[in-house]
């Protein structure tokens, strides 16, 4: 089940490219924006390190929720033995997992609701982050990116329920990341290349396949939470 976890993380940070453009797109766009530009400096080249920049403090947060869920996961499970929460929460994660594969094929997209519930934690570090613009430095951008790794994103959200089930900090924040990784290539990605790679991964036919092999993931899951109950 870790094994298709960490497989299935990576794919949502991939073929959801459209709802990651959407979410954090625009932010990057304005990062990119506000560089300082010296006439000495490949700005290709300079924008580049400043998104990657952006991007690693991003995928750092992803990596340190799933390590603390997971993490919390294994120390409960350890201190009270109930088992029976694991195999829940197991059960959960199939079923988010199902949830964001039909979000994925365009079947249905209500996994976009749990974006609700990070509002309010955004209300808190929205207003920090925003101090930290214009961005002026590497370690700016870096420091943005950890702050706007806690963006509410439903999509985030979903994935942290695997990283829950896997029931360790290690497997938990190697989830997150995986599903970090997955999404650079929409948000690395500048101007033209970004509006293409969206198109492509946005294709009725690669979104449905994609969100019905996380589906199939989904019920594996399930499957194997189930005959623990057994």
């Amino acid at each position: 089940m870790i094994d298709f976890s960490i497989t299935g993380a990576f794919l949502v940070g991939l073929m959801g490219a459209g709802h990651c453009i959407g979410m954090c797109g625009g932010l990057v766009g304005a990062f990119s924006q506000q560089l300082p530009k010296k006439a000495s400096d490949n700005i290709l080249l300079a924008q580049l390190k400043f998104i990657l920049s952006y991007n690693l403090g991003r995928i750092l947060s992803y990596t340190t929720a799933g390590a603390l869920v997971g993490g919390s996961a294994s120390l409960l499970s350890t201190l009270f033995s109930i088992d029976a929460y694991l195999i829940g929460m197991r059960v959960f994660a199939g079923v988010m997992m199902i949830v964001t594969g039909l979000y994925i094929a365009q079947i249905w997209s209500g996994v976009v609701q749990i974006e609700r519930v990070g509002k309010l934690l955004w209300r808190v570090i929205g207003p920090i982050a925003n101090k930290l613009l214009p961005i002026t430095d590497l370690k700016q951008a870096f420091a943005a990116g950890l702050l706007w790794g806690w963006l509410p994103c439903g999509l985030v959200y979903s994935t942290l329920t695997w990283a829950v089930a896997a029931n360790s900090a290690q497997q938990g924040a190697m989830i997150m990341a995986a599903f970090g990784l997955g999404t650079l290539p929409a948000l690395v990605s500048v101007g033209i290349a970004a509006r293409y790679f969206a198109q492509l991964v946005q294709a009725r036919k690669v979104r449905l396949i994609s969100g019905l092999i996380l589906v199939s993931f989904g019920i594996h899951t399930l499957y194997i939470a189930f005959a623990q109950l057994g």
